[in-house]
């Protein structure tokens, strides 16, 4: 670890993959007091980018203190490459298809020996919604068990919370780069090129578009309706079938726990393999379903409306191609923000007559609203031929 922060060894990857040239830490004396106090530390960011886990380096070297990270299986079997460097980052895996004790137990040991700081991402996977926080899965039970431990202490210990927003800033020429990728999908489209309209039209149209394309995919016909209600439809008819068959009932909610639940069901005799090859494609089909409504699920109906900066444009035109592509393309340079909220002691017990863990509502207001203040730093998007 000594070794990756010293010369700075994942910068060449962010770059290089990830269009990440420079960056800019605030408020790390927050995490600099929870160190010097010993507390056991939990870094909760929002995750909108796959270049997220690495930028918390630049966050760890200038606080002085290496991290541990907990992070999906998956990304231990994507090479031999990433199998060796992600656990010499300070990475562990957790299967999130199911309860993960080990992963668990191992988490709670890092809060409780406060070792060094451990990192949770709690949206659970990378949206590219950086302004938009998306429903976060419960972390509080972990971090209450920690601090369970650290109570019993002598003395006693505390385990607290920094929530943590990563912002990017995008740093190319978006009209530019823009064309090259909505051209490219146009054309695949087999329509010419939309270069009579503004970029933020042409993007609107062309959304527009593929959601009648996946409508029809689904269901054989457009549907009426906003732009929320549309969306929703198209994820409930694609999970709703799967919730009646692996868990009884269609549920209702964010999309992330829901699928969540039903991969729990789905994938683990898929992964013993205990099931034949019909069934393993059958299942296949229906992971594909899952996936398509978690996508759908990270175009918030009102994300560009609500406030058209430069950068929510580039997200929406990313998530476009890769969507379409399968495959993220570096597009300019960018400039992310690491900022350091303020540290939110865990207390041992849970009220349990509040309807919803009131750690989680907490934490979750925080960071959506540090997310906030920092999207009025992006620049509105004007078209180049209006100035």
């Amino acid at each position: 670890m000594w070794l990756f922060q010293k010369f700075r060894l994942y910068e060449p990857h962010l770059r290089n993959r990830e269009g990440v040239v420079s960056h800019e830490c605030r408020h790390v004396e927050r995490l600099q007091e929870s160190l010097a106090a010993g507390h056991g530390i939990l870094l909760a960011p929002n995750h909108c980018r796959t270049a997220d886990p690495l930028v918390l380096g630049f966050l760890a070297k200038e606080a002085g203190t290496p991290l541990y990270c907990m992070a999906s299986w998956h990304l231990f079997h994507q090479s031999w490459l990433t199998a060796w460097v992600i656990p010499r980052m300070g990475a562990f895996s957790v299967n999130r298809e199911g309860i993960d004790r080990q992963a668990i137990n191992t988490a709670m040991e890092i809060l409780e020996t406060a070792e060094r700081p451990l990192v949770l991402f709690p949206e659970g996977a990378a949206s590219r919604n950086n302004d938009h926080l998306h429903a976060l899965l419960d972390i509080s039970f972990l971090a209450r068990g920690a601090a369970r431990k650290r109570a019993r202490l002598s003395p006693a210990g505390q385990v607290v919370i920094h929530p943590v927003a990563l912002k990017y800033r995008f740093g190319g020429d978006l009209e530019r780069q823009g064309d090259e990728v909505l051209t490219r999908i146009e054309q695949r489209l087999s329509w010419r090129p939309q270069r009579h309209l503004p970029l933020l039209d042409r993007v609107a149209k062309l959304g527009r578009t593929l959601l009648c394309l996946k409508e029809m995919e689904c269901s054989g016909q457009t549907q009426t309706g906003t732009l929320a209600e549309r969306l929703d439809g198209l994820i409930n008819r694609l999970l709703c079938p799967l919730e009646q068959e692996w868990l009884g009932e269609s549920r209702s909610g964010p999309v992330v726990p829901r699928i969540k639940a039903l991969r729990i069901k789905i994938l683990p005799d898929m992964i013993e393999g205990r099931v034949d090859e019909a069934e393993r494609r059958r299942r296949w089909d229906q992971l594909a379903d899952m996936y398509l409504a978690q996508q759908v699920s990270y175009y918030p109906p009102d994300y560009l409306q609500a406030y058209p900066s430069v950068d929510r444009l580039l997200e929406m035109i990313e998530r476009f191609e890769e969507d379409l592509t399968d495959k993220v393309t570096v597009h300019g340079s960018l400039h992310v923000i690491i900022e350091v909220g303020p540290a939110i002691a865990v207390s041992p017990e849970r009220d349990r007559s509040a309807e919803v863990d009131p750690l989680m509502s907490q934490l979750e207001e925080a960071l959506q609203g540090m997310l906030d203040r920092l999207a009025r730093e992006s620049p509105k998007y004007r078209p180049r031929d209006a100035g």
